[in-house]
């Protein structure tokens, strides 16, 4: 188990400074990550590739329900952090329990935040791009991998 990589955002908080008092550069992003697969694999290690650590901010399990509805998430969190934990291009993962991460951020700080290429800046949550310009922290746009999507993992197995 990867419990060590398993954080809170307080913890995450403290890694970040330490990593830019070493000039180092950590980088953020965060989503669901209900049933991984290869879409979020390429592109956490795209988000990866930005930086010199990657964190990523998980939904809870309540979060996920009030996000995706009744029946989600299909795996608990717990699970869910413990198998991002274990991917090599994530560093840290930190639950939080929010509908958005914009707590999370204005905690943490990153010096760069990642996101899939379903979003632009300008549809980023307003909050969220708020605590972001607050920590200086850059946005970067990662290209959405084409038919990899949980949503359609789900409606496969449903149709199934």
């Amino acid at each position: 188990m990867h419990r060590g990589r398993i954080v809170t955002a307080e913890e995450l908080a403290r890694l970040r400074d330490e990593a830019d008092r070493a000039g180092r550069r950590l980088v953020f992003t965060n989503g669901c990550f209900d049933l991984l697969h290869a879409g979020h694999v390429r592109y956490l290690q795209q988000a990866r590739e930005l930086g010199d650590a990657l964190a990523v901010g998980m939904n809870s399990d309540r979060s996920v329900r009030e996000l995706k509805g009744e029946g989600r998430p299909i795996n608990r969190q717990d699970d869910r952090a413990e198998v991002l934990a274990a991917l090599g291009c994530v560093d840290y993962v930190v639950i939080f329990d929010g509908k958005r991460a914009t707590d999370v951020l204005r905690t943490v700080r990153p010096h760069v935040y990642a996101k899939g290429g379903d979003y632009t800046p300008d549809s980023l949550d307003p909050e969220e791009r708020a605590a972001l310009a607050e920590a200086g922290s850059g946005i970067k746009i990662l290209p959405l991998v084409p038919g990899r999507s949980t949503t359609s993992v789900v409606e496969r197995l449903r149709g199934a």
